[in-house]
């Protein structure tokens, strides 16, 4: 029972932010595979879903080995997290639902822990990089397909490929708007809407993100401030202790000389 349940987490362990996202990119990609897997689709769509399917591979090798090289014990982060690494390998398709096993991980996770609003606002920096990632890549996966879906074979569409598209969605969604690419039919004017949107609060995120890191302090630095004056008010509180303690030592000195005078000091 124990072998087959290595790969989970330890149930005392609160999700992270970014175990979460991994959880959510792990949909994402579930889903890409089912339609690559089932969908008749044309060629240019196939490979931008190959493309994508690609990309979010990356990001799991890249997670990975990241932990890896954090881990303290590697031998025993590998033994609990290989199904992790199995399903980050996009060239085997057998493998990529292995992905579903992440999920069902972190599913397990969240049923057994109580709250995941607390951990998530203590890691309000991570939660923000998890966010800002699986939104980049959901919009990036969505817009370009839906983009190329509805703008193939319209006469004068200049969308026919996928890297057509994948540029499109990433200049739209940046606002930076070259104009080289653009969408001719209503409903390719609708997602362009919609990109618009997605991407100037992306990108507004971002600037928040950025202005806190320059300007509230650093949760590390609270900490450390914390303990700082922890331990001056404990050294306070100490020397108050040893100036107390050297007063009764002293009082109780004096008490003893008197009372030793008294018992000297002859009756008449």
């Amino acid at each position: 029972m124990a072998d087959k349940k290595r790969w989970l987490l330890h149930p005392e362990q609160a999700p992270t932010p970014f175990q979460l996202a991994m959880m959510m990119l792990s949909l994402l990609s579930v889903i890409v595979v089912l339609v690559l897997s089932f969908a008749s689709l044309d060629s240019e769509t196939n490979r931008l879903l190959l493309f994508v399917d690609f990309s979010i591979c990356m990001i799991f090798m890249t997670y990975f080995f990241v932990n890896l090289f954090r881990a303290e014990n590697k031998i025993d982060y590998i033994k609990h997290n290989w199904i992790d690494f199995v399903a980050s390998i996009p060239a085997i398709e057998p493998l990529r639902l292995a992905r579903l096993f992440q999920i069902l991980r972190v599913i397990r996770l969240i049923r057994m822990t109580q709250s995941l609003i607390i951990p998530i606002i203590k890691q309000r920096r991570q939660a923000t990089l998890a966010s800002l990632l699986v939104a980049m890549v959901t919009i990036l996966t969505f817009a370009s397909v839906l983009m190329l879906i509805v703008e193939a074979g319209v006469p004068d569409a200049n969308i026919h490929t996928a890297e057509d598209a994948i540029w499109w969605t990433l200049v739209t969604i940046s606002t930076v708007g070259y104009g080289d690419y653009y969408p001719v039919t209503a409903s390719g004017h609708v997602i362009g809407g919609v990109v618009i949107i997605c991407g100037v609060s992306f990108f507004g995120v971002i600037s928040g993100y950025m202005a806190s890191l320059f300007i509230a302090p650093d949760e590390a630095e609270k900490l450390e401030t914390q303990s700082q004056q922890i331990r001056c008010e404990l050294h306070e509180a100490l020397a108050r202790m040893e100036a107390n303690q050297g007063v009764l030592m002293e009082q109780i000195t004096q008490l003893k000389q008197e009372l030793e005078e008294k018992k000297d000091t002859p009756k008449h």
